[in-house]
């Protein structure tokens, strides 16, 4: 695969801008108390039950995780009303990122955010920007390339660690997180390559309002976001409420 002058891919494996293969073939042969992603023991938290049309079956301290948009709805992720919806100039603010820093943009599809990162790190700043599906990593290296980006750097990780080759300041899924089939492995992962008072962000949509247009199974909570952190070594730092649909919602690394 070739890519622009300053992108490259790190990994051999497929993680993702959700963090799923969730199929029906996959959920085949599946028993009650195994993963039938992965074929292994449930760890705790997990819970097998009734499959919903936009979900996999699969629970998470009582949340079914979403199925996660493939590669082909990647025109959603750019159209034209997605800044008026979300605010990324908010967002940015809120995030107050330095100069130096490295971010991962999990699940970062085709950069929308990740280029946003990469100004406001500089050329001394690294975004990681992760992904399951390489369709996404080809298509995030075009966009990087028409805008000149260089210290955006692709990477292929797995559904339970996005293989990222240093330690981060800062890691933070975009309508991502309600989407990853494993969510308690990838948080754990993310842990161990934050730096030290690291930070842990998650913008979803807000669950609490039913008046947000998005499917139920797409929004979190924010109770729900910090039930499902409870067993990380995070803190919870603060929730941020100025953008228009979505909450964020900011942990730290423990120590």
């Amino acid at each position: 695969m070739n890519f622009p002058s300053g992108y490259r891919v790190i990994g051999v494996a497929t993680l993702a801008a959700a963090i799923v293969v969730g199929t029906a073939a996959a959920w085949a042969g599946g028993g009650q108390g195994a993963d039938p992603l992965r074929g292994k023991p449930l760890a705790t938290g997990y819970a097998l039950g009734t499959k919903t049309r936009d979900g996999l079956g699969k629970y998470y301290f009582g949340r079914e995780i979403a199925h996660f948009m493939s590669h082909v709805g990647a025109p959603w992720l750019e159209r034209p009303e997605r800044d008026r919806e979300e605010r990324p100039d908010l967002v940015m603010k809120a995030l107050n990122l330095q100069p130096g820093q490295v971010v991962a943009d999990i699940g970062c599809g085709t950069g929308y955010f990740s280029w946003r990162f990469a100004q406001a790190v500089g050329p001394q700043g690294k975004v990681y920007g992760v992904e399951i599906q390489q369709e996404m990593l080809d298509m995030l290296a075009k966009a990087m390339a028409a805008r000149g980006v260089t210290n955006v750097i692709g990477v292929v990780g797995t559904p339970e660690d996005p293989k990222l080759p240093e330690p981060v300041d800062l890691a933070i899924f975009i309508d991502v997180y309600h989407e990853c089939s494993h969510p308690a492995e990838i948080i754990a992962a993310l842990c161990r390559s934050l730096k030290p008072n690291g930070r842990i962000v998650f913008i979803e949509y807000r669950g609490e309002d039913p008046g947000v247009p998005i499917k139920p199974l797409h929004k979190m909570t924010e109770e729900q976001v910090k039930k499902e952190m409870s067993v990380q070594p995070l803190d919870y730092v603060e929730t941020i409420k100025t953008l228009p649909r979505q909450h964020l919602i900011v942990f730290r690394k423990k120590g």
